[in-house]
């Protein structure tokens, strides 16, 4: 034990533990100040640096389309004979599971509600305009860019893991091109700990969206009253379920977890699918991801820059969703990212780049066009008030309410609420995974057992916390805060791939179109002759 010990990288470890702390324990001493300060710097940083976040979203979409259809996306992430470690169906429910969890079937299901009420580009509420724009927004937000956002940190960390064979697992690792000998030291430790910050405040969003929705469906199933402890008995059992996944490890808990949690993720959306309104799912959905790429470009840079001259009305739309959204997925992407590459061996950096792009967009079509239009369809024909709902209960009741108009109502509400179960633990085991990973020194094969088991744990404690004192919400923000050094951290982490990878690609003696396979000893020596000849 003590041998696995020294494996532990204690500065990252306790330091990850101590800026939560800073964070949490004023919120709770402090509540209402608290939440003031965290409130007034998301909205500072969010108008004042909206436009850098969009630029970067689309930016990072196309740096990676690039990527992937240059030489550097025929590099194999593995021996150049080796076969892919997870089949394409494992490994998709693998990094859909742990990119999006129980957040989709929230979103997915009310989220066009909020854009209905309150539209874009100052169109009139309910207007038909708003209704296209609805069925919209929700795919744009959780499609390409974010898929791209979540990608980009993978590139550097898989390359350095499986085909420089360095057994470090840290965004810190993936950044020594640019950085050099200061990721061994205090510049790497704060990197990998802001990064940690942001994935535990993450983290907290996703309980705070989860409980109370899984908590709404044991209500319509059993009749208990939805109050703190129900919430609590729902965070321990999905606690258990997740540290239960983590301990056993990558290739049976998680696996066979996210594989079970996609089959019931296709039965819900098939069975919604055919015995909803079949046809006008189809129909809006086609219409809105015609409108979003005839619109792609405009929906990636509005900014709303006339908001303050003359009669033109500010809405606060791209920073209230948009730059939020963008913000969102950039605190998750380096453990998204670390979780990718992980489960990538095998592939070609192409496969993994287009393959995270296509699967993950594509599911969260299906969700948003499935679940999202069929709660549409519901409001726009009067069969139910999801409005009404909405605004008087909360989300939570609307979400549960819009299931229970599904024939076998109570027998899919079973069905929504255990998915709902399940992807917030494979959500969790995953996170849990790669927080152990970053604060070891190495990872040969997996993160120590009881070091994955700390963090599932810790992953829960602290939210469970705040969860009694309301401020899940504000942890999330403040982790958005605090993410903002990523900005500067992702645009390292691309710049870290194409310095190494074009570098090991010109040194390589055996560079065949489709076929690289870069041996790092080879490297090594090549570059140690050509500088022994200058």
């Amino acid at each position: 034990m003590n041998n696995k010990n020294c494996l532990i990288d204690w500065p990252t470890f306790i330091g990850a533990l101590i800026l939560l702390l800073l964070v949490t324990v004023p919120l709770i001493i402090w509540p209402e100040k608290g939440e003031e300060v965290v409130l007034n710097a998301n909205d500072f940083v969010t108008t004042n640096f909206g436009v850098l976040y969009l630029l970067v979203g689309i930016c990072v979409f196309f740096f990676l389309l690039v990527v992937a259809f240059s030489k550097n996306g025929w590099v194999k992430l593995g021996e150049k004979e080796e076969r892919p470690e997870f089949g394409n169906f494992s490994w998709a429910a693998m990094l859909f599971c742990a990119g999006i969890g129980s957040s989709i079937l929230y979103w997915g299901t009310i989220e066009w509600a909020y854009y209905l009420q309150g539209p874009p580009f100052g169109i009139e509420e309910g207007s038909q305009d708003a209704i296209r724009w609805a069925s919209t927004y929700g795919i744009f937000h959780w499609g390409p860019i974010a898929w791209a956002i979540y990608t980009l940190p993978a590139l550097p960390m898989a390359y350095f893991y499986y085909v420089r064979k360095r057994p470090v697992l840290k965004v810190s690792e993936a950044c020594r091109p640019l950085i050099g000998r200061a990721a061994d030291g205090p510049i790497g430790t704060i990197i990998d700990v802001l990064f940690m910050f942001g994935l535990l405040g993450g983290a907290g969003t996703t309980l705070a969206l989860g409980t109370p929705m899984i908590a709404q469906g044991i209500h319509a199933i059993t009749g208990l009253e939805t109050n703190m402890i129900l919430q609590t008995v729902i965070l321990l059992i999905c606690t258990t379920i997740f540290a239960i996944s983590s301990y056993t490890g990558l290739r049976k808990g998680i696996k066979y977890l996210s594989d079970v949690n996609l089959w019931l993720a296709i039965f819900l959306l098939a069975f919604t699918l055919i015995f909803g309104p079949t046809l006008f799912i189809l129909e809006t959905t086609t219409n809105s991801i015609g409108l979003l790429l005839d619109n792609f470009f405009h929906m990636s840079t509005w900014t709303e820059p006339f908001q303050d001259i003359g009669d033109f009305e500010q809405t606060g739309f791209p920073e209230s969703w948009t730059v939020f959204y963008w913000a969102w997925w950039l605190v998750y992407a380096p453990f998204v990212g670390l979780f990718v590459a992980k489960i990538s061996r095998g592939r070609t950096v192409r496969q993994m780049v287009l393959g995270t792009m296509i699967y993950g967009t594509l599911g969260s079509v299906l969700f948003f066009g499935i679940m999202g239009n069929f709660g549409l369809y519901m409001q726009l024909t009067g069969q139910f008030d999801v409005l009404q709902v909405l605004n008087n209960q909360g989300a939570p009741a609307a979400i549960i309410s819009i299931v229970n108009q599904l024939p076998l109502a109570g027998f899919m509400i079973f069905i929504f609420t255990v998915l709902a179960i399940i992807f917030l633990a494979t959500t969790f085991d995953s996170s849990s995974y790669i927080l152990a990973s970053v604060v070891q020194k190495e990872v040969d094969d997996e993160p120590i057992r009881w070091n994955r088991m700390f963090w599932a744990f810790g992953l829960s404690f602290m939210p469970l916390i705040l969860m009694y004192l309301g401020g899940l919400s504000i942890l999330q923000t403040a982790s958005i805060v605090g993410g903002f050094p990523l900005l500067i951290i992702l645009t390292m982490l691309g710049w870290s791939f194409m310095r190494a990878s074009n570098g090991d690609i010109k040194a390589s003696e055996n560079y065949k179109p489709k076929t690289i396979n870069l041996d790092p000893r080879k490297i090594r020596e090549r570059l140690r002759r050509k500088r022994k000849k200058q």
